[in-house]
């Protein structure tokens, strides 16, 4: 649903407007950095200001895109981490508290999607699906949290969902089911850590056009798909900056356990 090739990359990740430099000061780590909507983020937090934290299993395009972030005036430093495993999300923190600071924004993105019928996914691709989605961003999350709390600093955890965290769609079953945990553990930990000062909110984008289905939204049935979204189109990757933006700076300061898609009404059409 949200992997990303280069030419979207490049179409969007440029985006236009005046730099508003909402989160100077703030060192912002965001998961899954390394390509799509990671990338994307990267640069939109660094263009605001933040000292960027580019966190990812692979480290390949994560020294371009620092160089890309460094020339357009920002700061960003990669760290290496697989989310599924508990001691290098230990040790990426510690690494990343030691070179920039305790981090007070996360943006909580990677994630992995399969399309496949229950009947034929096997049990090891739900459970690959289950860690990465869920159980990983339950340890970045509670990682951040455990160190802004020790230093009584407040900070922001934004989780990226999805519409079919919140409604289904056809052979995503274990993709959706994680997305929808994903939802509650982001009201779960709202709810638990919102007396330290952290905030924690999903944002749920809905399709968005990418290489990988860029064919079948040209086809019959993604058109017929289009025309079921009531503003008649696919989300693009800068309708998704002022929602983050929102949720991630000062403008959301009272916002917490919040779900906030971004789907052009895509949620509201009709069975």
């Amino acid at each position: 649903m949200i992997e990303f090739g280069d030419s979207e990359l490049a179409a969007f990740a440029e985006f236009q407007g005046p730099k508003r430099q909402r989160l100077i000061g703030q060192v912002a780590v965001v998961t899954g950095a390394s390509r799509g909507l990671g990338q994307f983020f990267a640069k939109v937090l660094a263009r605001e200001g933040a000292h960027v934290v580019l966190a990812a299993r692979s480290q390949s395009g994560l020294k371009e895109l620092a160089d890309n972030i460094a020339n357009s005036g920002g700061r960003a430093y990669s760290v290496e981490i697989d989310v599924r495993r508990t001691e290098m999300v230990e040790h990426a923190f510690e690494e990343i508290i030691t070179r920039c600071g305790v981090p007070t924004v996360l943006i909580n993105n990677a994630g992995i999607a399969e399309m496949s019928g229950t009947l034929e996914q096997t049990a090891e691709s739900f459970d690959n699906i289950l860690c990465t989605n869920l159980r990983g961003p339950w340890l970045v999350a509670r990682e951040a949290a455990k160190h802004m709390v020790a230093q009584k600093i407040a900070g922001s955890i934004v989780n990226i969902a999805s519409i079919l965290g919140i409604r289904q769609g056809g052979q995503v079953t274990a993709y959706g089911t994680t997305k929808a945990a994903l939802i509650q553990m982001t009201k779960q930990l709202a709810l638990e850590w919102a007396r330290h000062g952290i905030r924690v909110n999903a944002l749920a984008p809905g399709y968005v056009e990418t290489e990988l289905n860029r064919e079948f939204f040209a086809s019959e049935k993604g058109q017929a798909m289009i025309r079921r979204i009531p503003m008649r189109r696919l989300v693009r990757m800068e309708d998704l900056i002022e929602p983050l933006m929102l949720l991630a700076g000062a403008g959301g300061a009272f916002m917490t356990g919040s779900v906030l898609p971004v789907d052009g009404g895509h949620l509201l059409s009709t069975l």
